[in-house]
């Protein structure tokens, strides 16, 4: 690095320092940008010059000790070294700026809110990371935190941050569950009918067209649908996976459709969408006053129940993959391992 000794200017009674860092040139008005509270034009005319001779002094002691000065209203840094904390928090806004959902989002923030805590300093160690994965018992909850801490620490790492403090920190080995599917469809859309038409008509959607209740359903719109109702195309912002899907929807959906105009939510009947926690609280309302649920059942059942119809008809892998939108064939096969399907029969088992 080549820095020059501030010098001191005075521009229309403002007094400013500058300063040639590898031969270009950069100007501080304040201290701020340094950590320093000195501040030449907020003290009379006369004295401005002299403080400005203060504050060259103090740009030039910081940048030589190793003071990071970062772009005037940017974390791109000039010059110095930065440190973890630096490196984090540029690697979190870079990711926050990427086209993620807001799920994603929240939890970079969450894990990156996690590491600051626990570092109470400037530096990330492999001591950090075990003490915030210790928190947590459930080896699904470890393994989503220790993934999500390395998207910010791979990010940070690509910055220039010069080491991996989870780089030796492994997964916890989780046991797999079952997902509950529901035995007897007809029935609890039946009483889900009765109950309210918004909870039944997602869940409808959710088995019959296999989309995510969450997002995908709750934001449609009759502008999703195509004109005769036989299909719903999502562009890829719009769903999990991030491709554009098109979807059929069955016969027993498109009869219950009142189509209006296609910018209007198909719930709401308006531009306005219902807000983002609306179903999960009215199934638990639901499921607080019936029998017909069981314990490990939730919204997404009626989307397993739906794959698992759908595998047991075609045996197709390939068709269940573009049926459930995922991105690859080893997710679908990943999704069937937790459901309650038999991907051996009888047939295939030994004989004697």
């Amino acid at each position: 690095m080549k820095l020059n000794y501030p010098k001191v200017h005075l521009d229309h009674d403002k007094v400013f320092v500058s300063f040639y860092i590898n031969q270009k040139r950069y100007r501080l008005y304040n201290g701020k940008r340094i950590g320093s509270t000195t501040s030449p034009n907020s003290h009379p005319l006369d004295q401005r010059f002299s403080i400005g001779n203060l504050l060259a002094a103090e740009v030039y002691k910081y940048l030589t000790e190793g003071g990071v000065l970062k772009k005037y209203q940017s974390d791109a840094v000039i010059i110095g070294k930065q440190t973890d904390r630096d490196y984090l928090t540029r690697a979190l806004n870079n990711k926050l700026s990427g086209n993620y959902s807001k799920k994603y989002n929240e939890m970079l923030n969450h894990v990156y809110r996690l590491a600051i805590d626990e570092m109470r300093g400037d530096n990330l160690t492999s001591s950090h990371i075990s003490d915030i994965l210790l928190k947590y018992r459930s080896g699904v909850s470890h393994n989503t935190i220790r993934r999500h801490l390395n998207v910010l620490i791979n990010e940070a790492i690509r910055l220039g941050m010069s080491h991996h403090p989870s780089e030796n920190i492994k997964s916890k080995k989780a046991k797999a569950s079952l997902h509950k599917p529901i035995s007897d469809v007809k029935l609890l859309l039946d009483e889900i009918r009765d109950y309210n038409s918004n909870l039944y008509l997602c869940c409808l959607l959710t088995y019959g067209c296999l989309l995510r209740p969450h997002r995908e359903i709750r934001e449609l719109s009759w502008g999703d649908f195509t004109s005769d109702l036989r299909y719903i195309k999502l562009s890829g912002n719009r769903n999990k996976s991030g491709r554009n899907r098109i979807v059929p929807v069955p016969e027993y959906i498109r009869t219950i459709l009142c189509p209006a105009e296609a910018y209007n939510n198909i719930f709401t009947g308006t531009i306005k969408q219902l807000n983002p926690s609306y179903f999960s609280t009215l199934w638990k309302r639901f499921k607080a006053n019936t029998d017909v649920v069981e314990e490990m059942q939730t919204l997404y059942s009626f989307r397993h129940s739906g794959a698992i119809e759908i595998f047991k008809r075609t045996g197709s892998i390939t068709k269940l993959q573009k049926a459930m939108g995922h991105s690859s064939l080893n997710v679908s096969l990943t999704y069937l391992r937790g459901l309650e399907v038999p991907q051996l029969n009888e047939e295939d088992m030994p004989i004697l």
